[in-house]
C-alpha cells in the first residue's frame, strides 16, 4: 500500500536511513531523529516545488511503514524523472519494490506525462539492479568514479524505462 509520507513517519524513516544495510548503497544517512527532519523537509519541498513526490510503502495487512519510494529531479522540459526506493531489510526479497514501482511508474507515464524514468544505482548494488531489470528498466551504461562516498570514488550504473505510449509532437514549417 502506498500513501503520502507524513510527519509521524519520522521515526520509521530514521530507522531505515540510519540502518547500515539500507544506507550501504543509498546516497544519504542520518545519525539522529532531529537530523532526519531534513529528509521530511526534502520530501515536502519536492512537492511544493513540483520537482518530485515520494510515498511511504506500507504493509497492506496492518498499515505499518516498511520503506519509501518516489521520484525526484523532475524535468518538465525533457519529460523525465528519477526514481528512488528503499525498504527495511526484513522486507527485502518479497517483491514489494516491484509491486510499488510498477504503480508509480504507471502514474508517471499516464498521469504526469513522463517519457523517461531514470535510475542511478551504485555499481555494487546488485539488489537494486535486479529489481530494475525485473521492472524492464534498461541498463544504459556506467559513469565511472563519478561521485565520492565515504572518502572513496564510486561508479553509478544508469538505468532507464521509456514510456512507449508517448510521442513528442513536432511542428512542421
Amino acid at each position: 500500500m502506498l500513501r503520502k509520507i507524513e510527519e509521524n513517519d519520522l521515526e520509521d524513516i530514521y530507522r531505515g536511513l540510519s540502518n547500515p544495510e539500507v544506507i550501504k548503497y543509498y546516497g544519504i544517512h542520518y545519525d539522529s531523529l532531529p537530523e532526519t527532519l531534513k529528509q521530511l523537509q526534502w520530501f515536502k519541498a519536492l512537492e511544493e516545488n513540483k520537482t518530485g513526490i515520494w510515498w511511504a510503502i506500507c504493509d497492506k495487512n496492518d498499515g505499518h511503514f516498511i520503506g519509501a519510494i518516489g521520484f525526484n529531479n523532475l524535468s518538465n522540459q525533457h519529460k523525465k524523472i528519477e526514481i528512488g526506493f528503499w525498504l527495511l531489510p526484513k522486507f527485502w526479497g518479497k517483491g514489494l519494490i516491484h509491486e510499488a514501482a510498477e504503480v508509480i511508474c504507471n502514474y508517471a507515464f499516464d498521469d504526469l506525462g513522463i517519457n523517461r524514468i531514470e535510475a542511478f544505482v551504485e555499481s555494487e548494488n546488485n539488489n537494486s539492479k535486479k529489481a530494475l531489470a525485473k521492472l524492464l528498466f534498461e541498463y544504459e551504461g556506467t559513469m565511472k568514479s563519478c561521485e565520492i562516498k565515504n572518502g572513496k570514488f564510486i561508479s553509478l550504473a544508469i538505468y532507464a524505462k521509456l514510456n512507449h505510449r508517448t510521442s513528442v509532437s513536432r511542428k512542421t514549417t
